[in-house]
């Protein structure tokens, strides 16, 4: 039986292939208080309790999914749920006290 397994990449690497790959879909999951204070641009909110559920419903097994949550607890926690469910695109990039690029 394979591992399921998630990438860890950096927020550089995250920023460049956000840049440069139209298809990858930014979740942010942190709570809607959370996201509504700050949060990456063009990324959408679905707090973990959700991401499950949401995902599911949302975005096929092959879809390019970039996680990230406050200081990194939450998206690695996220990104583990993600791939156990089959899901093998799923990177997790970490939390937002440490990403160096624009915010809104």
């Amino acid at each position: 039986m394979n591992k399921a397994q998630y990438n860890k990449i950096s927020a550089k690497e995250a920023k460049y292939r956000i840049d440069n790959e139209p298809d990858i879909i930014i979740i942010d999951v942190r709570t809607e208080e959370e996201y509504r204070e700050l949060h990456i641009p063009s990324s959408i909110n679905i707090p973990l309790s959700l991401v499950t559920d949401k995902v599911k419903e949302k975005y096929s097994q092959d879809a390019k999914l970039f996680i990230y949550c406050r200081s990194g607890v939450r998206s690695r926690i996220a990104a583990s749920q993600l791939a156990l469910m089959g899901y093998n695109n799923v990177y997790d990039f970490g939390g937002i006290i440490s990403w160096p690029y624009e915010k809104i």
